[in-house]
């Protein structure tokens, strides 16, 4: 079993940074891959970030790309996404969650078998 816990949204401005962070506990993720995905009021769920935990592989929504890091602390068992130059449209309550295929990069939610309850992030104008 895995167990997910994020944190470190909140309410910022445009143009502002923020990371958020994963806790996992539980069954062990060195065979996992990592996501981050957000969902805004009305909209689907989407992608914005994957990481294996095993190689490090990352893969970003176009969206994002060139904005937001991915990154992992082994030691911690915690995944971050750095976000920088916020939008209001990146306003979103953010997820994490775990895979457990690594060596195929999935976008689709339905690929990921455990989540987080999310934290939400929203950026004013």
């Amino acid at each position: 079993q895995v167990q997910l816990v994020e944190s470190g949204g909140g309410l910022v401005t445009a143009d502002d940074s923020v990371t958020l962070s994963c806790a996992a506990s539980g069954e062990s993720l060195r065979t996992y891959a990592m996501g981050w995905f957000r969902q805004a009021p009305g909209k689907e769920r989407e992608f914005v970030a994957r990481i294996s935990w095993n190689r490090g592989t990352t893969y970003y929504a176009d969206s994002v790309k060139g904005r937001f890091t991915i990154f992992k602390d082994n030691a911690k068992n915690t995944v971050y996404l750095q976000m920088n130059r916020l939008k209001p449209d990146d306003t979103a309550v953010y997820y994490c969650a775990a895979s457990s295929v690594a060596n195929t990069i999935f976008i689709s939610p339905a690929r990921y078998e455990y989540w987080g309850q999310g934290t939400q992030v929203t950026v004013s104008s």
